[in-house]
This record gives C-alpha cells, sequence and structure tokens, in this order.
C-alpha cells in the first residue's frame, strides 16, 4: 500500500452517512474510493456538482464532467450540476459537513497554507478559502514530509489560506486532532510508525493521547 492510499483509506474512515463532502484536489479525491460499506456521502465538487462518484476507469471515463482541479469524475445517479454561484451558495451556507484537503503547510494551531508559493505561477486559489472557513469540519490529507522536509510547522511560512480552521491531520505516518489553542495531539499512528518517527517528521510541539492507537485502513 503507498502513502496516498493510507491516507485515502484513513480519511474515509472520517466520512458519515449523508454528509455533504468536498475532497479538494489530488490525494484527498482518492478517499471517495474508499467509502465505507453501508456510509452514503453526497460529495461536492466547488466548480458545480453534489453527488461525484468513484473515480472513473477506462470503461466509464466521460469528459463531460471534471472536478474543480480539472480531472475527469462520475457521477451518480440523482446527481445535479450547477454553476459557480450555487456551488459557492452552498458552501458558504454551511451546508458542506466536511472539506478534505491538501496542504503546503500546517500550523500548530491548525493554520493553512495550501494555495500559493510566492515566485511561482498560480492559477488561483479555487475554493480554499471559502471551504476552510464554510465547512463545518476541515480535514487535511497531506504526505508527512516533503522531500525531507516537515510540512507540519510550528508556524507556517508560506501566505496563508485561513487561520486556525483545520480540525484534523491525516498523513501517511499518522493522524493528528487539532484544538486552536492548546495544538496538536498524535492520536493515531499508521502500522509501523513509532511515536519518535512522527515526532522527528513533525517541527511543532505535539502531544500523544493516552488513548493511541493504531491506524484502521480497512
Amino acid at each position: 500500500m503507498d502513502k496516498k492510499e493510507i491516507i485515502a483509506r484513513r480519511v474515509s474512515k472520517e466520512l458519515k452517512n449523508g454528509d455533504v463532502v468536498n475532497l479538494g484536489i489530488g490525494t484527498p479525491t482518492l478517499a471517495a474510493n474508499y467509502v465505507p460499506e453501508g456510509v452514503t456521502v453526497i460529495f461536492q465538487s466547488e466548480n458545480g456538482m453534489l453527488g461525484i462518484g468513484p473515480a472513473p476507469t477506462s470503461d466509464n471515463a466521460d469528459d463531460t464532467y471534471t472536478n474543480a482541479g480539472g480531472a475527469l469524475i462520475t457521477a451518480i445517479p440523482g446527481a445535479s450540476v450547477f454553476d459557480n454561484t450555487m456551488s459557492f451558495a452552498v458552501i458558504r451556507s454551511g451546508r458542506v459537513k466536511t472539506a478534505v484537503l491538501g496542504a503546503l503547510e500546517v500550523d500548530e494551531f491548525g493554520s493553512i497554507a495550501n494555495w500559493m508559493i510566492p515566485g511561482k505561477s498560480v492559477n488561483g486559489m479555487g475554493g480554499a478559502m471559502d471551504l476552510v472557513v464554510g465547512a463545518k469540519r476541515i480535514i487535511v490529507a497531506m504526505e508527512h514530509t516533503v522531500k525531507g522536509r516537515p510540512k507540519i510547522l510550528k508556524k507556517c511560512t508560506l501566505p496563508l489560506t485561513a487561520a486556525r480552521e483545520v480540525d484534523m491531520i491525516i498523513t501517511d505516518l499518522c493522524v493528528i486532532d487539532v484544538d486552536h489553542e492548546h495544538g496538536l495531539t498524535l492520536t493515531e499512528l499508521a502500522p509501523g510508525v513509532s511515536i519518535e518517527d512522527v515526532k522527528a517528521a513533525t517541527q511543532a510541539p505535539i502531544k500523544v493521547s493516552p488513548e493511541l492507537k493504531t491506524m484502521e485502513l480497512f
């Protein structure tokens, strides 16, 4: 199992029956492939769809539908398609229960930077700023480090998408709960990962839950 599959499988455990969920581009979209049996989730894309299905295969790929990142998606029976105005009204009205986003950096109190690196070309900030404020719960799904450098920092160095909005961080190493006043708590470890591994790969201070357990992936 590769890093992205570990993250996506664990994210899927956070999806609850009846939730409207936005999956950010990249690794978060993979969570749609692992929704637990018996759980019905309505996936939303900020470019204007409610009712995204599993990732397309070579047999059912249809370029009629794409997500906000331009990747091909599928539509479940009963899905609806609408314009950006309606889509952002859905987000800003609080109807999105959970948003799962990738990130460049997250800090110890849940601030997130995920839309630009100064000096590099940016297509636009997309819907991230609306999602992190409008959705009721924010989960960051990302690899724990980039080229060996921590992405969970004491303080973000890149331009913020939002301050103190992230509620949970799920990486290939662990699961971390975020308290916007008291900081980070390690709650789960991926199979084969130790507390020391996580602390060595994390710049921000992190407490260890007395109920620490192994990440469930199936």
